[in-house]
C-alpha cells in the first residue's frame, strides 16, 4: 500500500485517514461510536447552529440491513462489513422568532463534522469511508426525514480487512488515494489564476 506523503508539519494522524472499502465485519461497540459522534459535534458551525444529525445502525442491530440496503448496489457490496453505517444530514434553515432563514452553510458545516469524524476514527484505529452513492428519495422517505433536512452522504466505519476479500474491481484500488497539490487547489488571487 501506498502512503500518503505531506509536508511534515501536517498532522500524521490527516495523512494516515483514508476510505478503505475491505472491512472485517467486526462490530463496534456502542461506546465507541459515541465518542466518533461525539468528536464530530464538536465541528465549528455558523452561528453555532450545529446543522448535522447523523441516523445510524449498528450491524448487531435491528436496522442494520434495512439500511445496508439504502446503499446503490457497488457500495452495499463492501459496505455490509463495516461495524456502523450512519447517514450525515444537515439542517437547511435557521429556526428564528420570525420564522425559519435559510441556512447557506448548513452543508459546509455537516462536512465539518464529517471530517471530525473520521479523523477520530482513525485515531481510535477504524477507519471511515463517505459516499454519496445512496438510493436519496428511499433513505429520505424510510428513515422520515423532513423536507427542510438534506440528506449529504452515508458514511461506513469499522475495522480494515485484506483487499483480497474484495470483489474483482475493487482490490486494486483498496489505497490511499492521491492528493492535488497546494497550488492545484488554492491561489492567491481570482479563481481565473488556478491552473487549469
Amino acid at each position: 500500500m501506498t502512503a500518503r506523503t505531506a509536508d511534515p508539519r501536517v498532522l500524521p494522524l490527516i495523512t494516515d485517514r483514508w476510505s478503505p472499502r475491505s472491512f472485517d465485519a467486526s462490530a463496534i461497540p456502542e461506546a465507541d461510536l459515541h465518542v466518533i459522534l461525539e468528536a464530530a459535534g464538536l465541528a465549528p458551525s455558523a452561528y453555532n447552529q450545529q446543522p448535522w444529525r447523523f441516523l445510524y445502525a449498528r450491524r448487531e442491530d435491528a436496522h442494520w440491513e434495512h439500511f445496508v440496503s439504502l446503499l446503490v448496489p457497488g457500495n452495499s457490496v463492501w459496505a455490509k462489513d463495516a461495524g456502523a453505517l450512519l447517514f450525515v444530514l444537515s439542517e437547511s434553515t435557521f429556526p428564528r422568532p420570525d420564522g425559519a432563514k435559510p441556512n447557506r452553510s448548513a452543508s459546509f458545516d455537516a462536512g465539518a463534522a464529517w471530517a471530525l469524524l473520521a479523523l477520530q476514527a482513525t485515531h481510535m484505529g477504524y477507519h471511515a469511508h463517505a459516499m454519496v452513492g445512496i438510493d436519496f428519495p428511499r433513505v429520505r422517505e424510510e428513515l422520515a426525514i423532513p423536507e427542510d433536512v438534506r440528506v449529504e452522504a452515508a458514511v461506513v466505519i469499522g475495522r480494515k480487512d485484506a483487499p483480497e476479500k474484495l470483489p474483482d474491481g475493487y482490490r486494486e484500488r483498496e489505497a490511499p488515494s492521491a492528493r492535488k497539490p497546494v497550488r492545484e487547489i488554492a491561489v492567491a488571487g481570482r479563481f481565473t489564476d488556478l491552473p487549469a
